[in-house]
């Protein structure tokens, strides 16, 4: 136990090293600067934003990146002082004194675990909150972003649950249980995909159709060229929590739709919000959700597989410490949390680079479904006023955190497309 205070310690020395090292990268990095090319273009953000926004842009994107970068390891630390702590390992002696049944054990774990993350994420969740509210672009007060938080955490705590309860059962059992795992897991993904914009979206906002009749009869047309039902595009009511503008596409199968949030409505002009639901209309054309999904099922199995190894390793190396002793025991749970964690956060600069060339796809074709950038450019500059984004991220911060194209890149391809149509 000697031993394991001791690495707790150095754990979190560390951890306050990279905090600091993280800190001074960013602040320094995010100068809002542009190559030599693009100054004095509309993709240099001194043309479209005020100093007093550049200041804020600078300043907001570091933090926010900042509290990104070391919500990872906070949390891995969280898990690592279950076990090296063996607090799971008593729970479990606990639960087993109780004569629980071993789904009965698990469950209880689950929701220890998830609770106690909950309360540890808190501070830097409320942080990003708070500074979100300061620069004016989260409007929602903090009893609706709280309830938000809690109701995510339900969520979390109950997928994790049965998860927990099936993944043990295999794993209980010996053999390639990751490879059983995997296969249970592709109807799994899909089923979450399917019932992520019809159950669990509509726990947090309200959607309905679109409130401009005149605008849904030009984006049904936009559809209709396209060849997709524009009667699933969608608005949902974002502007009682966020100035921030965003549009996306949801699900899969007969619940695939296109959302289109209300301040969007409300600031851009059509040639812009038209510009934005072709981008939009690509993805769904072009079967992006479709092509996520066999990608979150082949990502799955690789991460089934590596993680497999990490727990056997782990174990062996130090399941002595944290008083488990086989992967099937209820007291791994933390273990299993913190190896997802790490193997998700490392797989980040792929899976971006696999999103950014789906955004970049589906630029293009709005551009070519519309037959010209049209509000690309202006399009571009609001989201990034907007949400107060830098136009052109460091390279960390692109790799780890950018699903889509920086602004920069945006704006340049616009306006190469339109130069190239003249």
């Amino acid at each position: 136990m000697k031993n394991s205070g001791k690495f707790i310690r150095w754990y979190y020395a560390l951890f306050a090293l990279y905090a600091v090292a993280v800190g001074f990268y960013l602040w320094y990095a995010s100068a809002n600067t542009v190559p030599d090319i693009y100054k004095g273009t509309p993709a240099d953000p001194a043309t479209f934003m005020s100093a007093e926004e550049l200041r804020s842009s600078e300043t907001y994107s570091a933090q926010r990146n900042w509290i990104f970068f070391v919500s990872y390891p906070w949390i891995w630390g969280v898990y690592l002082v279950l076990l090296f702590g063996g607090f799971a390992s008593r729970w479990e002696r606990m639960l087993e004194r109780k004569k629980l049944p071993f789904a009965a054990r698990i469950a209880v774990i689950a929701v220890f675990v998830s609770a106690i993350a909950f309360v540890a994420r808190l501070p830097l969740g409320y942080t990003s909150y708070m500074l979100s509210r300061s620069n004016g672009i989260s409007t929602q007060p903090f009893a609706g972003w709280m309830r938000d938080r809690l109701v995510a955490t339900g969520i979390d705590t109950l997928v994790t649950l049965l998860v927990a309860i099936v993944a043990f059962w295999f794993i209980r059992r010996g053999g390639r249980w990751w490879l059983k795992l995997w296969l249970l897991s592709i109807p799994f993904t899909l089923f979450m995909m399917y019932i992520q914009p019809v159950v669990i979206d509509p726990l947090y906002n309200q959607f309905s159709r679109l409130s401009d009749p005149v605008l849904e009869q030009k984006i049904m047309e936009l559809g209709s060229e396209a060849g997709i039902p524009a009667e699933r595009v969608y608005e949902v009511d974002m502007s009682a929590k966020t100035n921030a503008l965003n549009a996306y596409v949801d699900g899969i199968g007969s619940s695939l739709r296109i959302v289109i949030w209300d301040t969007m409505l409300k600031r851009l002009n059509e040639e812009e919000i038209l510009q934005i639901v072709a981008h939009e209309i690509g993805h769904y054309v072009m079967r992006h959700l479709e092509w996520s999904a066999l990608g979150a099922v082949g990502a799955s199995l690789v991460m089934l597989w590596l993680g497999s190894y990490a727990l056997k390793l782990a174990i062996r190396s130090w399941g002595g410490r944290w008083g488990i002793h086989q992967p099937g025991q209820a007291a791994v749970l933390p273990l299993v949390l913190l190896l997802m964690s790490v193997l998700t956060f490392v797989s980040l600069p792929f899976s971006n680079a696999v999103s950014r060339q789906a955004e970049s796809a589906a630029d293009r074709y709005a551009m070519e479904l519309i037959g010209h950038a049209g509000g690309a450019v202006s399009m571009q500059q609001k989201l990034s006023k907007a949400t107060l984004d830098e136009v052109d991220p460091p390279l960390i911060v692109k790799w780890f955190r950018s699903s889509h194209p920086s602004a920069l890149e945006r704006i340049a391809d616009a306006q190469a497309f339109d130069t190239a149509q003249k």
